[in-house]
């Protein structure tokens, strides 16, 4: 290459690199940068905020366990609170007995429940005997699960060959409770207690819910076997809130089946066990004694063992009327007969007589598991009416689960 050729071309790379920036051009490629670096930092802002939200939430989620776990704590190592009954009510103090183990203690009022503490109610209290809060139902819920029906649906005319039996019952409970000026009119006062004794089966608390039906009384029925509490004391109380339901749910017959289970002879072996018995029994007569026979709360039990009961228990004064429930003879076997299968189709052949004469000795109870019995004869053939050898097949069955001591009707 020739001297003069080198020279212009490192005449025009000089002029090159020597040719002045644009500054526009150098700008859009600043703001380019820029806006790639914004871009990333808002990636990365929402990222950091999308995690930040996540730790949120999971902070929450753990607050709530710790709050939890803090109740669950609370709840176990706090001591627990004693049921009292409140005795007297003076000024600032109370007397409250604790349950179980009857200690009476005299503690002050909180001031705010001043104004609701009455005597006869229940509290809860602390280790130090402190009033924590007021249980506001005075009687024992144990008294509210027992049977109670407003209106028994129950009329004399679905008892059969009791005629008599009911007659003395009317007497001595409806008439009391419907027309209590006959006696004042007469100046008697009406029998304070009925006792209905008799073979199981035949029919004695059905008499007592007729009765109660008849005379727009709620029904209360309880067994004597509840009565008996394991803690000294409870059945004594339970005795007492019972009765206080009666009075409360007035009009009303209580009726106490299987009373010989509280009120038999009084025994004692030297066991606890025995002289609670004993004490529930005597706060039972404590109740009778003080009911007014002009109330309008009737009290009615019943018994299969009536040689066992405490001759206190029927003296005059609480059980005026004793009254025998016996088994049904013939005539009144024919009319249960008709009473249980008044609602069935039956066949032409059913002679409910001879069905009567073979059941000598049976109850009511144990005809009605006969009736039901040939009652699933049919059902079990899909047939549409009962016969009288479907009758004399569950007679068969019912007499050979009685002689071989099987429960009468235990599928029923």
């Amino acid at each position: 290459m020739s001297d003069a050729t080198a020279e212009s071309s490192l005449g025009m790379n000089n002029a090159k690199v020597d040719a002045p920036v644009d500054p526009l051009e150098a700008d859009d490629a600043e703001i380019r940068s820029l806006r790639r670096e914004l871009g990333e930092l808002r990636v990365n802002n929402e990222s950091i905020r999308a995690k930040l939200l996540e730790a949120n939430m999971l902070a929450n989620n753990y607050l709530e366990d710790i709050d939890k776990l803090r109740d669950q704590l609370d709840r176990v190592t706090s001591p627990p609170l004693f049921i009292a009954t409140v005795m007297e009510v003076e000024e600032d103090m109370v007397l409250i007995k604790q349950h179980g183990n009857n200690q009476e203690v005299m503690t002050v009022i909180p001031p705010e429940l001043d104004v609701t503490i009455e005597a006869g109610m229940r509290v809860c209290i602390n280790a130090a005997f402190s009033i924590v809060t007021v249980i506001r139902k005075a009687a024992d819920v144990r008294a509210q699960v027992m049977e109670l029906i407003t209106s028994p649906g129950i009329d004399y005319d679905m008892i059969g060959g009791l005629d008599d039996v009911i007659q003395e019952v009317v007497e001595s409970v409806e008439l009391p409770l419907t027309e209590p000026g006959l006696f004042e009119k007469i100046g008697i006062e009406p029998p304070t207690g009925v006792m209905l004794y008799g073979s199981p089966g035949t029919g004695k608390t059905l008499i007592a819910k007729a009765v109660a039906s008849r005379a727009n009384a709620t029904f209360i029925r309880m067994s004597g076997s509840d009565l008996v509490q394991k803690f000294i004391g409870e059945g004594a109380r339970l005795v007492k809130d019972v009765f206080q339901l009666a009075r409360d749910k007035s009009p009303s017959i209580l009726f106490i089946d299987e009373i010989d289970a509280v009120g038999g002879l009084r025994t004692h072996d030297g066991t606890t066990g025995s002289a609670e018995v004993s004490r529930t029994m005597l706060q039972l007569l404590a109740e009778m004694d003080g009911f007014n026979p002009s109330g309008d709360v009737k009290i009615m039990a019943a018994t299969n063992r009536i040689d066992l009961l405490d001759p206190a228990l029927l003296r005059p004064g609480r059980f005026d009327r004793v009254i025998d429930v016996p088994l049904p003879d013939e005539e009144a076997r024919v009319d249960i007969l008709k009473i249980h299968t008044r609602n069935m189709n039956l066949a032409d052949d059913v002679d409910f007589q001879k069905i009567a004469n073979m059941a000598d000795g049976l109850s009511g109870a144990d005809l009605k598991v006969i009736v039901k019995e040939a009652g699933m004869f049919v059902l079990r053939r899909r047939g549409e009416e009962v016969t009288m050898k479907d009758l004399l097949d569950a007679f068969e069955k019912v007499v050979a689960e009685e002689e071989m001591g099987t429960p009468v009707g235990m599928f029923v």
